[in-house]
């Protein structure tokens, strides 16, 4: 058999068109910038809703009977009454009432001041009556079982009655006012534990693809 000779020159050396594809200039990857946009997106929106629905999901975890509070004109809430389940009585300012919807819910609510206690503002439902459709007839409770929050931290889905405070109070809300979400108890507020972990699995998601997009290969 023929026997051709070994070339040093060959083994180990990198080939001459090596160096013309070094040359060559870095393609252009303009799906893989969407990519890592849309990535980044999804994880910063996912954690601060998440971060907004903390209050909800804290409240979900409470277990026990309300806190009774008597008397609600009588009570001065303290920092450590926050996102607490709550029971108390109290006649509402009727005068100056704010009467509101929200999406896809049938029932409409009303938010009031307590008689005797401006600091102290009450969310009630308003059942969906035909033949009472603005709730003109509806008679306020005056007990009440809630939930019981500083307005200034009221959250996502009450953004509303911040801004009848705000406007209540000439533009401003006092760090002081305070809102007792009537009929929302731990039990009603457990889908913010799942919105929670979904956004948290949404935010891992993105975070580890950012990783693996982004990460150098040897």
């Amino acid at each position: 058999m023929p026997r051709y000779p070994s070339s040093p020159d060959v083994v180990g050396a990198p080939a001459a068109s090596d160096h013309d594809l070094e040359a060559l200039p870095a393609p252009r990857r303009p799906w893989r910038r969407a990519t890592l946009s849309a990535l980044t997106l999804s994880a910063v929106g996912s954690l601060v809703l998440a971060y907004q629905l903390r209050g909800e999901a804290f409240f979900a975890l409470e277990g026990g009977p309300p806190f009774d509070l008597g008397e609600l004109s009588q009570f001065r809430p303290a920092p450590s009454n926050e996102n607490t389940w709550v029971h108390g009585n109290a006649a509402l300012h009727v005068d100056g009432a704010v009467h509101y919807a929200r999406p896809l819910e049938r029932d409409t609510y009303r938010l009031a001041r307590v008689e005797g206690n401006e600091r102290l503002w009450v969310q009630i439902s308003v059942p969906d009556e035909p033949s009472d459709p603005d709730g003109m007839h509806f008679v306020p409770p005056t007990s009440f079982v809630g939930r019981l929050i500083p307005v200034s931290r009221a959250g996502l889905r009450h953004g509303v009655v911040r801004a009848a405070v705000s406007d209540a109070w000439q533009g401003s809300v006092p760090e002081d006012a305070w809102l007792l979400v009537d009929g929302e108890a731990p039990h009603t507020t457990r889908w913010a534990l799942g919105l929670c972990g979904l956004f948290l699995g949404f935010a891992t998601f993105s975070v580890i693809g950012l990783g693996k997009l982004t990460q150098k290969v040897g």
